[in-house]
């Protein structure tokens, strides 16, 4: 049968869907030989973190089962979750939100689609008005959110290098400010892949433009403050009238039961209730009876502050030392600085290099990683995104430290192959 021009935008094999396919090929392969999963997102299994949600887990179900799974109940979300929302975020942050301002959804990634449908696409006139990516490179599942062909514009970043195998980006201002059409910016702070945070004087620029150009400036902190902090951020989220915040669970310990919620202005709220009300009833009941124990007892302030966050940081700091053993000096090899963070994100800067050779060759030593192309929006269509957006590669710290070892070791040795490859010219 004939798919529609959405249906065909959406049906398209993105970057996110490759990696889930890595994921079911890791994960359903019974060969002795074991992959090296160095791809997705999957938090760690950090064992005290582990134990504390099956422990409230059982609570909630021991407890709330009738009520949760045999009951419909609000778009919106539970009346207990949404209260805990409102009274953990007034007490840290000092905010003022009520119920209106919060929605529940099943996972950051679907109330992304939700506020990118409501707020993009063709307007009265037909003329587009798309997602913008005001900073590139950027989380590869905002690549598939928009049901319109075109529908996504992303910005190149400023490079600035630190030291010989270090660098990071920075928001381009200039050219956000030269974009003539938008209808939503969206941007994951800190920034998966690279672990990157914008700093006051980027933020006040998003602000800024989303205010003159009267559109929603959301910000995923899936990463971030306050939970689950794997990365050390600069600054605290905002309330603001033309900020939409999302927060989800999965990265403090559950990425299978996709829940997150929404802050913001009621008026961007609502319609975002309303989507979920036609779209699938509301965000599962059960399990956000085990996200309300977690922040009604401040549960999820202990597992950030003492296991999260020091467990990610410890990661980190070993995958630096293993990159700088492990890569020659000789190559053109730089990492994303970064404050923390489950992904290593690094630039081979050689004309011989390309991120999907590379992942091939990877595969055939039986180790996955992401090819950076993915975290640009395709297709790639400047010179620089074109030469550096194949230059990059994603490695997640998830597995075991053993795995990433052994990981960072196949890498080395992949990327010897391919200079040596290169000077014979085979």
């Amino acid at each position: 049968m004939q798919q529609s021009s959405r249906g065909r935008q959406m049906s398209r094999l993105s970057g996110i869907r490759s990696i889930m396919e890595d994921i079911a090929t890791a994960g359903g392969d019974v060969s002795e030989s074991e992959w090296l999963n160095l791809s997705p997102g999957n938090p760690s299994h950090i064992p005290v973190v582990v134990a504390a949600w099956n422990r409230l887990a059982q609570e909630a179900l021991n407890d709330r089962f009738i009520e949760s799974s045999t009951r419909y109940g609000p778009s919106r979300g539970t009346t207990g979750l949404v209260d805990a929302v409102v009274e953990y975020f007034n007490l840290t942050y000092g905010w003022s939100i009520g119920p209106e301002n919060v929605v529940v959804g099943p996972g950051s990634q679907m109330l992304s689609f939700i506020a990118t449908t409501l707020f993009t696409g063709p307007d009265a006139d037909g003329v587009m008005r798309p997602l913008v990516l005001p900073r590139l490179p950027d989380y590869t599942g905002y690549q598939g959110l928009s049901v319109d062909p075109g529908g996504i514009v992303g910005l190149e970043p400023l490079i600035v290098p630190e030291d010989r195998h270090t660098f990071h980006y920075a928001v381009d201002t200039e050219a956000l400010a030269r974009q003539s059409r938008m209808g939503m910016m969206l941007l994951s702070n800190p920034a998966n892949p690279t672990g990157n945070s914008v700093d006051a004087g980027e933020l006040k620029a998003l602000i800024d433009t989303a205010e003159r150009r009267d559109v929603p400036l959301v910000l995923d902190h899936a990463y971030g403050e306050p939970f689950p902090g794997v990365v050390q951020t600069r600054l605290a989220p905002v309330l603001h009238s033309h900020v939409l915040n999302l927060f989800t669970l999965s990265k403090a310990g559950l990425p299978g039961e996709r829940i997150a919620f929404a802050i913001g202005p009621a008026e961007l709220i609502d319609p975002m209730v309303s989507f979920i009300a036609n779209s699938s009833l509301h965000a599962p009941q059960l399990m956000q009876a085990v996200v309300e124990r977690a922040l009604a007892s401040r549960q999820i302030d202990a597992l950030t502050t003492q296991y999260i966050k020091p467990y990610y940081k410890s990661k980190r700091e070993m995958a630096e030392e293993l990159l700088a053993e492990t890569l020659p000096d000789s190559l053109n090899w730089r990492l994303h600085s970064s404050d923390g963070g489950m992904f290593c994100w690094l630039s081979i800067d050689h004309d011989w290099f390309d991120d999907l050779e590379l992942y091939q060759l990877l595969k055939r030593k039986r180790m996955f990683i992401v090819p950076g192309r993915h975290f640009f929006v395709e297709p790639l269509t400047t010179p620089f995104l074109r030469t550096h957006g194949r230059r990059c590669i994603r490695l997640s710290l998830s597995p075991d430290e053993w795995a990433v070892a052994e990981g960072i070791d196949r890498l080395g040795e992949a990327l010897e192959e391919m200079r040596a490859s290169a000077r014979t010219g085979e």
